[in-house]
């Protein structure tokens, strides 16, 4: 089997991707991944041939590392319309031009889609290759049919294609979650296609190579993910404030364009760091601390670790919302939040209370859904669905 997996967002796209991408690997299948431009060096490392897919200019403007942003109110309006006008318009419009070149010049015989590459969905579909999705928004409720169906259909009409206005097609063949079935909000189910896997590291090679170095106090992990760091304002600053003082180690992720000295001097139980790989510090930790991101808390969940959520845009509002609904963790508000009511939710989850034996349950979840080979051979079934 030719395996091509493609995805148009970022790295928390393609972090869900890699674990299945590693197992058809594995099982002697050739893969290619085909990211956006931007993404073509991540690809690389995790060790996959990358395909460049799209226009270049329409990669998100690098930020200069010196430049900082003030944390703004979540603007639920203009995060619909970055699904509307890039994921399902002008992101998606390009990715099928530029797929199909790839489609036939590679001659994948699936293709396994990034839940909002609707333009792969798209020119796949017109070539008759079939294609997965993964889903990489466990929550449900970010992705909706009224938002994205119109530009798809616009785009599936410039292919040939007949209107698809309840979005069925993406989920026509086979829709891998690697989630908890019980994160998914209950309003939104999944439609029977849905193979649930068990969430797995998306760096293993990375995270065999770290290891804590506290003095076996609880730790505390804080990170606000890849994309967000320097629109944070001051969040990193209330945080370490608001945690610091508590009988814990705290290791604190900035992101690679920040510079940890910007945060001045910590007490030694405090380190602050450019990056980690995430599950590699989620398999000791105590609590994590979130921007609520879909890796984030999947993979904190995943290792039974309560969350303290601070979303700031996209689908973490949607993910936050779940936390607060099955009781895993707590959420505040990135902007309001006090450094001490981040401390106080910090110290109410480190004890054995409701919240860490929700989270202990959705370990327990995890822990019995079947591995990213299950469905590896769907994908060969669908591969040869073609012929």
């Amino acid at each position: 089997m030719r395996l091509l997996v493609t995805f148009a967002g970022g790295w928390g796209h393609l972090a869900p991707m890699l674990p299945l991408a590693r197992a058809a690997a594995a099982a002697g299948h050739e893969v290619a991944v085909a990211p956006r431009p931007a993404l073509v060096a991540a690809v690389e490392a995790a060790g996959f041939p990358a395909l460049a897919t799209g226009d270049p200019a329409l990669d998100p403007t690098p930020v200069p590392p010196a430049d900082r942003r003030p944390l703004a109110p979540i603007d639920p309006a203009a995060e619909d319309r970055v699904l509307t006008e890039a994921f399902a318009g002008f992101v998606a419009r390009d990715r099928a031009a530029a797929l199909a070149g790839h489609l036939d010049a590679w001659r994948p015989d699936v293709v396994l889609c990034d839940e909002v590459d609707y333009g792969t969905m798209v020119v796949a579909d017109a070539a008759g290759v079939p294609h997965a999705t993964v889903v990489s928004m466990p929550a449900g409720t970010f992705v909706r049919p009224a938002l994205v169906a119109g530009p798809v259909d616009a785009l599936r009409a410039a292919h040939g294609l007949a209107p698809d206005p309840d979005l069925a097609v993406p989920a026509r063949h086979l829709v891998v979650v690697p989630a908890p079935p019980s994160f998914r909000d209950p309003l939104v189910p999944l439609p029977v296609t849905a193979r649930f896997v068990r969430p797995a590291d998306p760096e293993p090679d990375a995270s065999s190579a770290w290891s804590p170095r506290g003095a076996g106090r609880p730790l505390v992990y804080a990170s606000l993910g890849t994309a967000f760091n320097q629109e944070a304002g001051d969040l990193y600053a209330r945080i370490l404030a608001g945690v610091r003082d508590l009988p814990v180690d705290l290791l604190v992720t900035v992101g690679r364009e920040l510079d940890p000295a910007e945060l001045g001097p910590q007490p030694p139980q405090v380190r602050v760091e450019r990056y980690v790989p995430q599950w590699a510090v989620l398999r000791h930790a105590a609590v994590a601390v979130t921007h609520g991101g879909a890796g984030g808390v999947t993979g904190a969940l995943t290792h039974g670790v309560p969350v303290v959520a601070l979303p700031l845009g996209a689908d973490q509002p949607s993910n936050a919302a779940r936390v607060r609904a099955l009781g895993a963790g707590r959420v505040l508000d990135a902007v309001d939040a006090t450094p001490s009511e981040i401390g106080d939710a910090v110290a109410a989850l480190l004890g054995d209370g409701p919240e860490r034996a929700e989270a202990a349950r959705l370990r327990d979840e995890c822990a019995t859904l079947p591995p990213h080979e299950s469905v590896v051979a769907d994908l060969v079934a669908l591969a040869g669905s073609s012929g």
